[in-house]
């Protein structure tokens, strides 16, 4: 997970290198081994490298092309090496052939469509003269980030970090208040583009980027659709089929320059991903892995914390737990993480930062984990699905199951009255309830009876924002392939991927993610949806594949529990992010937040505030306050 930048000056204006250099200091935490710049005429590239795959260790970036004077800087981790080498006719070639130049090499070979051709995790940029232009691409699911600004007839930037663009001393630090505005209300995932500055803006997963003479032009390349139905003979036959996948996505992921650590919870995903990652270590002779967890101090008293001791018992794991109330050691470093976090919407994740911290203190530079598994591994509504199909009485059991997987928060009655609803109500009346219910929503934002003002809702068109938001959602009956397809094609996955990138690269750490694969994605959209959930158990196709793998009480686990409220409490107490006094006085504060949010701030500002901090909006509300103070 290296850095990249570059700058294009299109008026003629001299080469911006000096800019270039300034970006790519930007990026020196999350590439530290090594920075690289290559410029030409008005045009600059650079690379800050984290060396995690072998071919990294010597590849250097930004790298040119004798023949064709083409020049790639990239942050890349390419999962068909093999099929490319020998479709670029590369195989007799004795020397080491980075990532990096194979997409230059694909590039020369298939033009703009080699992306087509391209597997993995990847962010890249390539400047052609031969047609003057330049050529950009993310990776289909949004693993790599690539943050850009253009200001046409006048300059073009790109960067790994919104900061590093900031960096170029021409771009206009403009906050988004519409940004402010998602971040208050919840609409993370209102879109793939915008940033917290107005001028910057996010390439999407699966788009590439075209600058040249006819001007900036965006193009989506790939885009996941349902699969034709998988037909097997028994449950067995799709488990195993599963797991061949399953093992080839760790597989790819496993490639590294050194050590590969995973992330451990006492959940199915991770434990299912540190599972094939020790047994295919093993048969290398790379291991045991190095594996790490965030547990509270009672195992007694804390699910999660048992079930972490079952993994690693007898595990050929190397375990290290991170207990939140026995962080002296990090609670330093966490506090300033936290502070100088790069997104208001990356505060509260204070466990991953932890357990990135802790590898990182450790030399690691991979770590796999299982983040993406529940939207990927997701049924939709399998209750509805039974009703669809005319199955009452096995909806009704499905029902029941799922109230006991979930516990008592939920009602066997409940949750079947809702399928039904979605299954037979009249689409009119669903669409007149959505609307309804959008209405009522709309008019207490209106209102000022959130955290933002009433003016500022108004600026801010928090109306229109949510009616954009309400697209993404299908509003067909949610069951079927499609809509399975659909909810992993929802901003919601790559806005979460994308903190584990920011929160990660602060630490100097590349997350890895084998349910990201695109293989495996397909091949679970091809399987019938009581592949993914029966008997009230979801996953149930991964807990099935890890039978003899993962411990028995892991894989059969109901409910789920997350520590990471307790370990953001148990940072924030250390907090001494702003003077108390600073945290209202901000003009910016006064015109966005509501009456009671404002209240909320003269509360934390009193001398022993953080004491008062018991919720989480009251804590995003003192990150929101820092963040702005930095970024004014």
């Amino acid at each position: 997970m290296s850095g990249i930048c570059g700058a294009w000056s299109l008026d003629g204006g001299g080469s911006p290198i000096k800019e270039v250099e300034a970006m790519a200091a930007a990026l020196e935490r999350r590439g530290p081994d090594g920075t690289h710049l290559w410029h030409q005429g008005t045009i600059a590239l650079g690379h800050c490298l984290l060396a995690t795959t072998p071919e990294a260790l010597v590849e250097v970036l930004p790298l040119t092309d004798r023949a064709s004077g083409c020049t790639i800087t990239a942050d890349v981790r390419l999962d068909n090496r093999d099929e490319l080498i020998a479709a670029l006719e590369l195989a007799t070639e004795s020397r080491t052939i980075g990532d990096g130049e194979l997409i230059l090499r694909a590039y020369l070979h298939w033009g703009e469509d080699c992306v087509d051709h391209l597997l993995g995790d990847f962010a890249f940029a390539i400047q052609d003269p031969r047609s003057k232009l330049l050529f950009c691409a993310r990776d289909h699911m949004g693993m790599r980030q690539l943050i850009y600004h253009h200001l046409p007839d006048r300059h073009f930037l790109f960067a790994t970090e919104t900061q590093a663009v900031l960096a170029h001393g021409e771009v206009h630090k403009h906050i988004n208040d519409g940004r402010i505005g998602d971040f208050l209300d919840n609409l993370e995932g209102l879109d793939l583009t915008s940033t917290f500055f107005e001028e910057v803006f996010r390439l999407p997963p699966a788009h590439c980027l075209t600058l040249g003479s006819a001007g900036l032009c965006l193009r989506r390349y790939w885009k996941l659709k349902a699969e034709p139905e998988l037909k097997l003979h028994t449950d067995e036959d799709y488990s195993q089929a599963f797991l061949a996948v399953f093992t080839e996505a760790v597989r790819c992921r496993l490639r590294s320059a050194g050590p590969v650590t995973s992330m451990l919870s006492g959940g199915i995903d991770s434990n299912a991903v540190a599972a094939v990652a020790s047994r295919l270590l093993a048969e290398d002779g790379r291991g045991p892995l190095l594996t790490f967890s965030a547990t509270g101090p009672d195992p007694a008293t804390c699910a999660e914390s048992r079930a972490i001791q079952s993994a690693v018992t007898g595990a050929d794991f190397v375990p290290v737990l991170i207990d939140h109330a026995a962080m002296d050691d990090l609670k330093d470093e966490l506090v300033e993480l936290t502070e100088q976090c790069a997104e208001p919407f990356d505060g509260h994740m204070t466990l991953l930062r932890s357990v990135y911290l802790a590898a990182h203190r450790r030399g690691a530079k991979v770590m796999l984990d299982g983040v993406s598994a529940d939207v990927i591994l997701s049924a939709g509504n399998r209750v509805a699905d039974l009703l669809r199909q005319g199955r009452f009485r096995d909806a009704m059991t499905e029902a029941s199951d799922q109230r006991r997987f979930w516990g008592a928060g939920s009602r066997a009655t409940g949750i079947f009255m809702s399928a039904a609803w979605a299954v037979f109500a009249p689409q009119r009346v669903r669409r007149f309830r959505r609307k309804l219910i959008a209405h009522y929503h709309d008019r207490r934002a209106r209102s000022g009876k959130g955290r933002m003002s009433i003016d500022f809702a108004r600026k801010i068109n928090l109306v229109a924002r949510w009616n954009q938001f309400r697209q993404h959602v299908a509003g067909g009956v949610p069951v079927g392939a499609q809509h399975r397809a659909e909810v992993v094609g929802h901003p919601h996955l790559v806005v979460g991927r994308e903190r584990y990138d920011r929160v990660a690269s602060a630490v100097a750490i590349e997350p890895r993610d084998p349910f990201l694969d695109i293989r495996l994605i397909r091949h679970v959209l091809s399987l019938p949806a009581s592949q993914l959930e029966a008997g009230g158990w979801p996953k149930i196709i991964l807990r099935r594949a890890m039978h003899g793998l993962v411990p028995t009480d892991i894989v059969w686990r109901r409910g789920k529990t997350h520590l990471g409220w307790a370990f953001t409490l148990a940072v924030a107490k250390h907090w001494q992010c702003n003077k108390p006094e600073s945290l209202r006085n901000q003009s910016l504060l006064e015109r966005l937040l509501s009456p009671t949010a404002l209240r909320t701030l003269d509360t934390l500002s009193s001398v022993n505030s953080i004491q008062c901090i018991d919720n989480q909006s009251q804590f995003e509300l003192r990150l929101l306050s820092c963040w702005i103070a930095r970024n004014r």
